[in-house]
């Protein structure tokens, strides 16, 4: 079960970069289409809030891939 559990905090260590990527993409594609500077600073804002949920999801799972590493050698 622990080794299934690294698998996914593997996957999401991994999909990281790609979230970040995607935002910043993102708002290179709503300047190249014209969007206002004051709506594109609110999707900016939506985008990072967005990956930093990623972030604090995989931060949550390696900490708790940790804390199971750790009771099952108790």
């Amino acid at each position: 079960a622990i080794i299934m559990y690294a698998v996914v905090v593997l996957f999401q260590l991994v999909t990281l970069p790609v979230e970040f990527n995607a935002s910043q993409r993102a708002m290179v594609y709503m300047g190249q289409i014209g969007l206002p500077a004051q709506e594109r600073k609110g999707a900016f804002d939506v985008l990072r809030a967005c990956a930093f949920t990623y972030l604090a999801a995989a931060l949550t799972s390696v900490l708790q891939l940790l804390w199971l590493l750790n009771q099952r050698e108790d």
